[in-house]
């Protein structure tokens, strides 16, 4: 997958899917991010639903597939989790594509099985669908009111990952660059416009990500938020990162406006947020000062 060889990962899968116990299937036994959901049964013309198992990055990352599957189906339902569900919901609005179902996920009382379930990361695989086989922007949000230019920075990834995290103060150069809003739903230090943070609601984040001029984030939640509504984004990679990234180069077909910095030699952070600083500064005024 990280290499784009798509077949041979769908070969890969089916062979993995064919040795699977049915007995398994999305085992309440399990935590929802160990599940596995769809069987191989054929999803033509079925009634179908769309399980959200896994992060909120994962979520926006996959949800890029659902028109392409709702084409096949005789309905589609996505239970998606509550905080994303006014985002989904709008941007299919204003996409026009209002067949599509979404409900809330409630992890104590998930809805029960229809003729056809999947978890939305198993999508790309049911659907033999590439990123390129989708378009960008396929989320969308109305701009908040920030400064013209303004840069938004993410430096946290959370609990699940935290070698995706940079330290916050090594962000502090790149506010000297440009002006800065932080992206993170806490209070910083560092010297941008909102010290005391971004809301905890996926809403207004989406509408300060649509303000920016530039999004610069570690591999989070923000990253694909930022690409699925085609900001210009720099990623921040660690020198393991997983399967959606590229091993080498700077674009990825998941997110066209995207750009990736890389740790791909093991030096840490700081050569890395270096080059993101002197890349900024050439984009704001022209000389990669130091």
């Amino acid at each position: 997958m990280r290499a784009g060889e798509y077949a041979a990962a769908w070969a890969l899968a089916e062979q993995e899917l064919a040795e699977r116990d049915p007995a398994r299937r999305d085992d309440p036994t399990l935590p929802y991010h160990m599940r596995w959901v769809w069987d191989g049964r054929s999803y033509r013309g079925k009634h179908c639903l769309i399980r959200c198992y896994h992060g909120l990055g994962d979520t926006i990352q996959f949800v890029r597939f659902l028109p392409l599957l709702r084409a096949r189906t005789r309905s589609l339902t996505v239970e998606v989790q509550p905080r994303l569900l006014p985002v989904l919901q709008r941007s299919a609005t204003r996409a026009g594509e209002t067949s599509i179902r979404f409900l809330p996920f409630d992890e104590a009382r998930p809805l029960p099985p229809s003729e056809c379930d999947m978890e939305i990361t198993e999508l790309g695989f049911a659907l033999k669908a590439r990123p390129e086989d989708t378009s960008v922007p396929y989320l969308t949000a109305s701009p908040g009111v920030l400064p013209r230019g303004t840069v938004g920075l993410c430096y946290g990834a959370g609990e699940w990952d935290p070698s995706r995290s940079i330290a916050p103060e090594l962000f502090a150069p790149l506010c000297k660059e440009a002006r800065c809003l932080s992206l993170m739903p806490e209070p910083t230090t560092l010297p941008v416009i909102n010290r005391e943070g971004c809301p905890f609601d996926m809403e207004a984040t989406a509408a300060l990500v649509a303000a920016t001029d530039l999004v610069i984030t570690v591999d989070t939640m923000i990253a694909h938020l930022a690409g699925a509504m085609g900001k210009p984004v720099w990623l921040l990679l660690n020198a393991n990162p997983d399967w959606r990234w590229p091993a080498a180069g700077i674009r990825t077909p998941w997110y066209p406006s995207m750009r990736i910095y890389a740790d791909q030699d093991g030096g840490g952070w700081e050569p890395v947020v270096e080059q993101v600083r002197r890349d900024l500064a050439m984009r704001y005024t022209g000389s990669a000062k130091g």
